[in-house]
């Protein structure tokens, strides 16, 4: 089993949902994303997503779009060698919380441009990593990737929607592994309202196909809606409003300020 896998079993033989909280990386300074997932552990996330810094991220609302322009324009920039380097980095004093990458096709296939076919996948798992996110890789055309990840020890999550159809749910679950993610509402990150009553009742659609968790996110913004998706969801998600709250802090207080946020939230989850 996968260290994802792991997680979502202690956590369901405990009865909890699992916190899985988002951050750009090198956002909102370049030095302070290692420090910034050990926070969040301190506070009580299962799971971390970390997000690869990409000049076009379409699926992204102005919030994030802004930290990775931000993690980008910094020094050298924050590229995926970086974020391999930051994973890394939390690696030397955190061995079991998993760290899932989110991003776009791009910089993977940049990457392994310039390191050869497979870089990607080898160095990832040697970095630490445990699950991948791409928003723009379609589950029919990812099989061969899916499957030179999990060579690595790598889970390939993917993205499902309020309007996903049954069959997309099938090819989603032939190959995806650790959890689906399901994008609450129509839009982007961080915009539109959380529809709770909509969400619980697309989860019995999903489950249907989907026999891996399912973790809820695009709307989850404070600890009543992590409480109320908690309800239903295997797990919550929440990025934008961490941006938001740490966007224009200074370098000491950002660790802080998003410890107490999830504190709130971790709390409201287990009640």
């Amino acid at each position: 089993m996968s260290r994802i896998a792991d997680t979502f079993a202690e956590l369901q033989s405990k009865g909890r949902k699992a916190l899985i909280p988002y951050v750009t990386a090198g956002f909102p300074f370049v030095d302070i994303t290692p420090a910034l997932m050990h926070g969040m552990v301190e506070a009580g996330a299962d799971v971390i997503e970390l997000g690869v810094p990409f000049s076009d991220p379409m699926a992204d609302g102005p919030v994030i779009q802004k930290a990775g322009e931000k993690a980008l324009a910094l020094g050298v920039g924050v590229g995926l060698a970086q974020v391999l380097e930051m994973v890394r980095s939390f690696r030397l004093r955190n061995s079991t919380t998993p760290v899932v990458l989110m991003g776009y096709a791009n910089p993977v296939e940049r990457y392994e441009q310039r390191h050869g076919k497979g870089a990607f996948a080898r160095d990832a798992g040697e970095a630490g990593v445990d699950g991948v996110l791409i928003v723009d890789y379609p589950p029919e055309e990812c099989e061969q990737f899916a499957a030179d990840l999990r060579g690595h020890g790598i889970d390939l999550i993917f993205l499902l929607a309020p309007t996903s159809t049954a069959e997309r749910m099938q090819q989603v679950a032939r190959v995806a592994s650790g959890y689906v993610y399901y994008v609450s509402l129509k839009g982007v990150t961080g915009s539109g309202a959380l529809d709770t009553a909509a969400v619980e009742a697309m989860l019995p659609r999903i489950r249907e196909h989907v026999k891996i968790p399912v973790g809820v996110g695009f709307g989850i913004r404070d600890a009543a809606t992590a409480q109320a998706i908690g309800r239903v969801a295997d797990a919550v998600v929440i990025g934008s409003r961490i941006i938001q709250l740490i966007e224009d802090q200074p370098h000491e207080k950002v660790v802080g300020i998003t410890v107490d946020f999830l504190r709130g939230v971790r709390k409201a989850l287990d009640a």
